[in-house]
């Protein structure tokens, strides 16, 4: 059976490229046969003849190794499958988005409340909040008042947000960040927030920012 040949180096996927036949280029080599066996050391011309005689690929699988090891293996289903089980991982991941809910230091207590319940459903969403107290004028002289907001929300939501970032005062905002606790989707799931507005949507041309 005529030797398979290899292009000089083949990428493999999330790693650096391969070697593959007769782009391996060394002397020696610690041989795995399609079996899983250990050959131990045989030379090169060796491996690929067994390799051939399979009708299989001698496939460099530790360059780093003295001498290298390299194993039999049909690489281009090894490499499809390979990427299959990539596509299957990236599907799965999850994104994650980051909602921004705007406070005043002088919020009144129903607003409050209101923007608490946005804050609930967006952590129970999986997404991660971004909280601005904005100040105007000579509100910023008291930049405590923002700060105990802040902190009141995140002792609120202590079931359901772990503070990503702790109150930082920004130019004329303060912010701080909230991402999800791993059960924030199951905390008080037959009990609706107090005073939210489940019909409420932040504004899409807001980049998800709730004022």
């Amino acid at each position: 059976m005529p030797p398979r040949r290899g292009a000089p180096e083949r990428g493999s996927p999330g790693g650096p490229p391969t070697r593959i036949n007769d782009a391996i280029r060394v002397d020696k080599v610690r041989l795995i046969d399609a079996e899983q066996e250990n050959r131990g050391v045989v030379s090169i011309t060796e491996a690929q003849e067994i390799a051939n005689t399979a009708g299989l690929d001698l496939v460099e699988v530790a360059p780093q190794a003295r001498p290298p090891v390299v194993r039999i293996m049909d690489y281009g289903k090894w490499r499809y499958e390979q990427e299959q089980k990539a596509k299957q991982a990236r599907r799965h991941q999850s994104t994650i988005t980051i909602k921004e809910i705007k406070f005043r230091p002088k919020i009144d207590p129903h607003d409050y409340e209101t923007k608490k319940g946005h804050v609930v459903r967006f952590l129970k969403n999986g997404d991660k909040v971004k909280v601005t107290i904005m100040f105007r004028g000579r509100e910023l002289i008291r930049p405590e008042r923002g700060e105990a907001i802040l902190l009141r929300l995140a002792d609120e939501l202590e079931e359901l947000a772990m503070v990503e970032s702790k109150p930082n005062l920004d130019g004329r905002n303060m912010v701080m960040m909230l991402s999800p606790t791993r059960d924030a989707a199951t905390v008080g799931k037959d009990e609706p927030a107090e005073d939210a507005d489940p019909d409420a949507d932040p504004d899409p041309d807001n980049n998800g920012a709730v004022d």
